[in-house]
């Protein structure tokens, strides 16, 4: 088995926030939470030779997530992302371009390395420069599973170019704001479930969840709608919120657990993200499990 069974691909980044900075980017995210539930992801991406960079480096050498496959750009810059929150506690970002990991260039060990991988997880935002997007299309030509989130950055995105990651697309993970944005390019439907079908029916999209923040989720798989009301919780920040959901859900799906208890943990993982401050809180599981039983709420 290859020990890699989830690869993730794109921006690493330092999130600037009002209290300070803390490691962000959706892929690195999604890596350092699925390292928290044991399930040994790689990550591509690509850093520069700063000392923001080595930061990042460090710092997931000490989580154990693997940088074998960091690349180091001598000539741009480590990531950074300017992030407040507005007054629905919604954030705000300002992305910092050119950077580092707008330059991830092509390696031919990436080719054992995502082929043999059971997910690939990539997103809307590393498309942005024509270096990393060559990449990342080489990529999905050899990834067995090709999980797309959607990562809707006004101006890092435009509408052939996520139509063409949708179209490449396995599994996708949206939210609210990004489902109606996208559907509205081709449909004019009103409800959440019809928007869901209309994009898994154009894109030809086997199954696909919908975060609605505090209003819980609905994922479509394997042919049935799931719906959790999410939980309630007392919001710190919602950075990286949806990336925890996103590999916990990923982590469920690997321990092949059912539709429902894969929403649930997924949703559970969501809140308590929103708990903590940045996208990479310390914690275990024991702390999701607690946080589930004490306050789960399905439909």
């Amino acid at each position: 088995m290859n020990k890699h069974q989830v690869v993730c691909f794109g921006e690493v980044l330092w999130d600037i926030l009002p209290t300070g900075a803390v490691p962000g980017g959706a892929p690195m995210n999604v890596a350092y939470h699925l390292q928290k539930l044991n399930k040994n992801p790689a990550l591509i991406t690509r850093i520069g030779s700063d000392k923001r960079g080595q930061d990042l480096m460090n710092i997931f050498s000490q989580q154990d997530v693997c940088t074998d496959f960091f690349q180091v750009d001598n000539e741009y810059e480590t990531g950074k992302v300017y992030a407040k929150p507005n007054h629905h506690n919604e954030v705000v970002y300002d992305i910092v371009m050119p950077v580092a990991w707008d330059f991830i260039g092509w390696d031919d060990a990436f080719n054992e390395l995502v082929s043999d991988a059971e997910f690939f997880v990539f997103g809307s935002l590393a498309a942005r420069n024509r270096v990393s997007k060559d990449t990342l299309f080489q990529l999905l030509e050899i990834a067995k599973n090709k999980v797309l989130d959607i990562n809707l950055r006004a101006p890092h995105y435009n509408r052939k170019i996520v139509e063409q990651l949708l179209q490449k697309a396995d599994f996708v993970k949206m939210n609210l704001a990004e489902l109606e944005l996208i559907t509205g390019w081709f449909s004019n439907h009103t409800s959440i479930e019809d928007r869901m079908k209309s994009i898994r029916e154009k894109f030809k999209i086997s199954n696909m969840v919908v975060t609605m923040g505090g209003d819980g989720a609905i994922l479509f798989m394997n042919g049935n709608v799931i719906k959790h009301k999410g939980f309630k919780v007392d919001v710190v920040d919602t950075v990286g919120s949806g990336d925890s959901f996103l590999a916990g859900l990923l982590s469920q799906l690997l321990d092949n657990a059912d539709s429902e208890a894969t929403l649930e943990f997924a949703s559970g993982l969501g809140a308590f993200s929103a708990t903590q401050r940045g996208g990479c809180p310390e914690y275990n599981t024991e702390e999701i499990k607690e946080l589930i039983q004490n306050n789960s709420i399905k439909v």
